[in-house]
C-alpha cells in the first residue's frame, strides 16, 4: 500500500531500503553458512534462501518503481524520480556484484591454490565499495532534495 502524501511517500522509501540493507545481511549470512556446508555443498537450502532473496529484493523494488511514478506523477517531483530510478540502478549493479562475490568466494574455497580466486574477490569487494558510495551520494541528494517536501 502506497501512502497518499508526498511525506509519508518519502518515509516508506527510507523504510523499503532499510529493508533492502537487512535482506542484503540475511543474503550474506545465508551465504555465509552454505560456505560452511562444503564441500559436499547443501545447495538445495542455499537454493531455497536465494528464491526467498529474490522475492524480497522483487517486492521491494516493486514498491520502489510505485513510489518513484507517484512522485513524478503526482507531486510533480521528477527531481525525486530521477533519483530513484539512478538508485534502482546501482542497487541492480550491487545485487549482480554481491552474486559474482558469492561466486568467487565459493571458488576460493573449492580451489585453495588459485591465487586468481582472491584477486578477483578482491576486485569485487573494491567494486561493491564504490557501488555503495555511489548509493550513498544518490540517497544523500534524495534527502536533501526531499527535504521540500516537509
Amino acid at each position: 500500500m502506497v501512502p497518499s502524501d508526498c511525506k509519508a511517500l518519502i518515509k516508506r522509501f527510507y523504510q523499503l531500503q532499510s529493508e533492502r540493507i537487512e535482506t542484503y545481511q540475511l543474503f550474506e549470512e545465508g551465504h555465509e553458512a552454505y560456505l560452511r556446508t562444503g564441500p559436499h555443498y547443501d545447495f538445495e537450502h542455499y537454493k531455497q534462501l536465494v528464491n526467498e532473496i529474490t522475492q524480497a529484493f522483487s517486492g521491494i523494488s516493486k514498491e520502489v518503481l510505485e513510489i518513484k511514478a507517484r512522485l513524478h506523477g503526482d507531486f510533480d517531483r521528477a527531481d525525486l524520480s530521477e533519483h530513484i530510478e539512478k538508485l534502482q540502478s546501482k542497487e541492480k549493479q550491487k545485487l549482480e556484484l554481491t552474486a559474482k562475490l558469492q561466486l568467487a568466494k565459493q571458488q576460493a574455497q573449492d580451489q585453495p591454490e588459485d591465487e586468481g580466486c582472491q584477486e578477483r574477490i578482491q576486485e569485487l569487494k573494491h567494486e561493491i565499495i564504490k557501488n555503495k558510495e555511489a548509493l550513498s551520494e544518490i540517497m544523500q541528494d534524495f534527502k536533501y532534495d526531499s527535504e521540500e517536501c516537509d
